[in-house]
C-alpha cells in the first residue's frame, strides 16, 4: 500500500504542483485547501503524514498542528514562508516533528519525509530503564511509575537515542543525523525545541533539568540517575 500524504495548503497553484511532484514520488495525496477540512478528513481518513502549511484561513496551521498532538502521534511537518526564527520554531513548539520553507524543493520534501516514516518504525531496542523511567522500544512507549507518558515519535526516537548513550555526551549533530537523517549545516532549533518539549513531559522541574542535561557548546546527555544540576 502506497504512503498517504495529507497535504493542507490554501494556495491552489502550489498544492497541485506540490500534488503532482509527490505522486511522482509514488505517494497517494489528499489535498485540503484549509485546517478545518483537513480536521475533518483526519477524522475517516487514514494518513501516514500530514504536511501542513501554517499560513492557511481561518484556523492556522499552527492550531491544526496543536490539535493533532492533544492525543495522537501522527507525523508532521510544517510548511512555512516564515523563515523568521520565532515563526519556525512556533511551528515546532506545536508539536511538528520537522519542517521545511518555502519555495519548495520536491526532492527536499520527500527525503524528509521518507525520512520521518523510517523512524516512525520500530527502534528495535530491548526495553531500557534510565533515571526512573521505562522506556519500550517495540511499543514506543514511555513509562515512570506503570503511568505512561505521551511522547511523539520523534520525541521518543530523541529520547531513547540519548538513553541509550546514558550519562555520555552525545553533540548536536550526531543527535541530528541519528534521529532526524539529516545535515543542517549548524541550524539546532530543530532540535533545541524537542529537547524543550522533551523536558515538559519528564522532568520534575523543567526549568532546572536533572534528566536530559546541557553540555554548553557541545550536546545533551542523559542521566542515569537524576542529577540536581544542568552543566
Amino acid at each position: 500500500m502506497r504512503t498517504r500524504l495529507l497535504l493542507v495548503e490554501d494556495d491552489e497553484l502550489i498544492s497541485q504542483a506540490l500534488g503532482m511532484a509527490l505522486r511522482d514520488e509514488d505517494f497517494d495525496v489528499v489535498e485540503v485547501p484549509s485546517g478545518e477540512r483537513a480536521l475533518e478528513v483526519l477524522t475517516d481518513t487514514p494518513v501516514d503524514v500530514v504536511l501542513l502549511d501554517l499560513m492557511l484561513p481561518g484556523i492556522d496551521g499552527l492550531e491544526v498542528c496543536r490539535r493533532l498532538r492533544t492525543d495522537g502521534t501522527l507525523p508532521i511537518i510544517v510548511i512555512t514562508a516564515r523563515t523568521a526564527s520565532d515563526d519556525i520554531i512556533a511551528g515546532l513548539e506545536a508539536g511538528a516533528d520537522d519542517y521545511v520553507t518555502k519555495p519548495l524543493v520536491a526532492a527536499e520534501l520527500t527525503a524528509r519525509i521518507r525520512a520521518l516514516l523510517r523512524r516512525s518504525g520500530p527502534t528495535r531496542r530491548p526495553v531500557t530503564a534510565v533515571a526512573g523511567l521505562e522506556l519500550r522500544p517495540d511499543e514506543e512507549t514511555l513509562f515512570r511509575d506503570g503511568t505512561e507518558i505521551h511522547l511523539t515519535r520523534t520525541e521518543f526516537r530523541l529520547l531513547a537515542e540519548l538513553a541509550a548513550n546514558a550519562d555520555t555526551v552525545v553533540t548536536r549533530e550526531q543527535l541530528l543525523r541519528r534521529v532526524w537523517e539529516h545535515e543542517y549545516f549548524g541550524d539546532t532549533r530543530l532540535l533545541d525545541v524537542h529537547i524543550r518539549r522533551l523536558r515538559r513531559k519528564i522532568e520534575p522541574a523543567p526549568d532546572t533539568p536533572s534528566i536530559i542535561l546541557t553540555v554548553r557548546g557541545i550536546g545533551y546527555k542523559m542521566a542515569a540517575q537524576p542529577s540536581t544540576v544542568d552543566n
